[in-house]
């Protein structure tokens, strides 16, 4: 298959000519932005790439003869570099399919707890065993969440409403299925209903296909590193190449859907067989079929567990054979178990419920046991090498592991609850979805509660700090006439600025409240195998009217967050923006490469990375010109992410200039093994020379803070901001208090930036010399 990535492998002709004036490729951050504003210029030409992501210049920076506005090749206007832009946003937030992932959250968020393991010396069998828990959590989310799209349809339609004559009735839909003719048997009904989760897992395998082939199937560039150094993880040309493991997992996930569509329609036929005097060759068949299921997800399990990643080359190999006998042994046993519901049985009726509860209560129960088993590994491996900046001590993969399930949980518990009072109504007709998944929307309100008090706690400690920022802020600016307004303003900004330092609290209160709350959810469903507020009838007063309000007010917010959900994502399908600001979620969540869950949304840096990888290696070595990598916000992640791509001789003539950069703020205490003091260090020492701007009033970004010892010191003072207190003649009209925007307004960013082209030598030999006499 041909490769769709524009070809930045060979620059047109009059690249070279700005070899001497330099170039600056400019990166933007979460939310995207135009190549018109980046490069503040309304006419700019599009010199690479494609609709999705591409390089732009201003048209008089390209040459007239190359298709621009400027001049000839060596006539190139203007002072300092030549400005390119580079523009990914349409990678997470381009057309209105994207609106639609918001359905994959719980995966994306369970593969982020993948990168977020603590920092080791050595990697060894602790980081592979993290790495097999945050798998094996994630394969849980994917069976849950076709177990649920199951109690839908399976459950509730086919089985309580379809088998009540007073629930069917209400709903004309279901005529076929409930007046008496071939397909009214219970087994027949619930066979039919198995298409609606075949389907949905089926389209997640689709998307999954789909995205692999636009971004893990295709090589990055090849560099000529050792591949025994160890330079950091980001540094291994197989990083942003998770072609094998992501086709292996993508094969494991889909057997397990469908095994668990085939064992929700298998099971009531079994236990409707295996009665005193049942028929004695469809319980045999209900037994084997029931063992060949078994065995099929022991292999699947088996495959999630084996190891795949291989970061340290580029791995072509796939496992074709098991790529396609995993997920068509898996169909054929659901061809199976649909041909085994279907068989005539005269006296079978439904009613009750299917057997839901112990199913969702066992994936409850393993989850837990896996989120602690992680939380184990991940403490023990942050002992090793402490990392005072790591947040949660290392716990934050861990936390956001069970973050994934509670999501999923809430999720799952939400669409049953609401589809069967959809199909219920107010009559009582039918019995409703597992008791487990009410005790789980029961569990939401004391949560929520916790929260809210710790939220208060930290309003009450950002209002003090604010009050003592007001001192600063006023000795900051000495003989200058004191506005009180203006100065509370700055003063609260930086106050709330520091809320995102507070974010590892407010998931660690969260994550212990969660799991406490979620064991105490499964033991009183498996305790009582009764709703909350009926399993309370017998306790004392304010038992029981605890138990009603938890129940009632639960099953209200998750009814409430079901229709903001599907008023979000249909907005963001037709509103573009709307769909930018989705958008932001993704930018975050989706830098990092699927190597815990093939479902969750694709990574744009597999295709963002590789782009400016190519661009920088490309341009450099032949032109043998200066290049500043400027990023932005999210931006500086993927130019730091590419610097670590590029080839040891590359690095040392390329500069990086970082500005609201989350590097070590965000990803160096959330990711501290990929960007933790050592990586940051070791990055900085590999190129040629790094500065950083922050501000006290931004709350995303802020400074790299390298270990003593590393050189010239990359991060600059804070940069004033406002940039002027009062009125002045240079700023007549207040300043605006910019925070995490227009870094690029400031004058330091125009000196910075030519200081450090002063510091990359233009006269040294370039990588790969041009042949012709020396």
């Amino acid at each position: 298959m041909p490769d769709p990535r524009p070809d930045l492998t060979d620059p047109p002709p009059w690249a070279t000519a700005t070899a001497e004036r330099g170039l600056e490729l400019l990166v933007h951050g979460v939310g995207g932005t135009t190549p018109e504003k980046m490069l503040a210029d309304p006419r700019t030409i599009r010199v690479t790439g494609d609709d999705t992501a591409a390089v732009y210049r201003r048209a008089e920076d390209v040459p007239e003869s190359a298709g621009g506005a400027g001049p000839a090749l060596d006539e190139l206007p203007g002072e300092g570099p030549v400005r390119e832009a580079y523009v990914w946003c349409n990678l997470t937030s381009g057309n209105g399919t994207r609106a639609l992932w918001l359905l994959l959250l719980p995966f994306m968020v369970v593969n982020l707890a993948h990168w977020m393991r603590p920092s080791v010396e050595r990697p060894g069998r602790s980081v592979r065993f993290y790495g097999l828990l945050v798998r094996l959590a994630a394969l849980t989310l994917t069976v849950l969440l076709v177990a649920a799209a199951c109690e839908v349809a399976l459950d509730l339609v086919a089985w309580q409403c379809a088998g009540a004559p007073a629930c069917a009735g209400r709903h004309t839909w279901l005529t076929f299925v409930s007046d008496g003719g071939w397909w009214s048997p219970p087994g027949r009904r619930v066979a039919l209903a198995a298409l609606a989760p075949t389907l949905l897992t089926a389209l997640l395998w689709y998307l999954s296909h789909r995205t692999w082939s636009a971004y893990e199937s295709h090589r990055p560039l090849t560099t000529t590193a050792d591949p025994a150094a160890d330079e950091g993880a980001l540094a291994r040309p197989g990083f942003w190449y998770g072609r094998r493991l992501g086709a292996r997992l993508r094969a494991a996930h889909t057997a397990a859907g469908l095994l668990t569509v085939a064992a929700a329609v298998t099971l009531p036929a079994t236990r409707f067989d295996h009665r005193p005097g049942g028929p004695a060759l469809l319980d045999v068949l209900g037994v084997l079929l029931g063992a060949g299921i078994l065995a099929w997800a022991c292999v699947a399990v088996a495959v999630v567990c084996r190891r795949g990643r291989s970061e340290r080359r580029l791995d072509q190999a796939l496992d074709r054979h098991l790529l396609r006998a995993l997920p068509l042994g898996a169909l054929a046993l659901l061809l199976l178990a649909v041909t085994y519901a279907c068989w005539s049985r005269p006296v079978w009726q439904s009613a009750g419920r299917l057997p839901g509860d112990p199913a969702f209560g066992a994936i409850m129960l393993a989850q837990g046991i896996l989120v602690v088993a992680l939380a184990v590994v991940a403490r023990r491996l942050h002992r090793r090498l402490p990392d005072p900046r790591a947040a949660m001590r290392g716990l934050g993969g861990p936390a956001v592991a069970l973050l994934a399930c509670a999501l999923g949980g809430v999720a799952s518990g939400g669409v049953a609850q609401r589809v069967a009072d959809w199909l219920d109504g107010t009559h009582a007709t039918i019995t409703g979805p597992p008791v487990t998944l009410t005790w789980q929307a029961s569990a939401i309100p004391p949560v929520l509660a916790v929260l809210l008090v710790l939220i208060a706690v930290l309003a009450r400690r950002t209002a003090r700090l604010a009050r003592a920022e007001r001192r600063r802020v006023r000795a900051e600016h000495p003989g200058e006439p004191e506005d009180p307004h203006r100065t509370r303003r700055i003063a609260h900004v930086r106050a709330m600025a520091t809320l995102t330092d507070r974010a590892p609290l407010i998931l660690a209160v969260g994550s212990v409240a969660t799991l406490i709350a979620g064991a105490g959810a499964l033991t009183g469903a498996l305790a009582t195998g009764l709703a909350p507020a009926h399993a309370a009838q017998d306790a004392g007063a304010p038992v029981r009217i605890a138990a009603e309000i938890c129940q009632t007010l639960g099953s209200w917010l998750i009814g409430v967050g079901f229709l903001l959900f599907v008023t979000w994502g249909r907005r963001a399908y037709k509103d573009a923006s709307a769909r930018r600001t989705i958008g932001i979620l993704w930018d975050v969540g989706t830098f990092w490469p699927r190597a815990a869950h093939p479902f969750a949304p694709p990574c744009y840096a597999e295709r963002a990375v590789p782009d400016l990888t190519w661009r920088t290696a490309t341009w450099t070595e032949r032109t043998g010109g200066r290049l500043v990598l400027s990023g932005h916000s999210q931006g500086s992640v993927l130019v730091a992410a590419a610097a670590w791509q590029l080839p040891p001789a590359v690095r040392q003539r390329v500069a990086l200039l970082t500005y609201g950069s989350p590097l070590e703020r965000l990803y160096g205490r959330w990711f501290p093994a990929h960007f933790g003091p050592a990586a940051l260090a070791a990055l900085h020492r590999d190129i040629c020379c790094w500065r950083n701007l922050h501000r006290r009033t931004d709350p995303i970004g802020g400074p790299v803070r390298l270990p003593a010892g590393h050189g010239t010191e990359v991060d600059h003072e804070p940069l004033p901001d406002p940039r002027a207190y009062g009125r002045t003649p240079e700023h007549p009209l207040p300043a605006p208090i910019l925070g995490h925007s227009d870094y690029q307004e400031d004058p330091v960013f125009i000196r910075e930036r030519d200081r450090l082209l002063a510091r990359l030598h233009p006269d040294l030999p370039a990588p790969r010399p041009e042949p012709g006499p020396k």
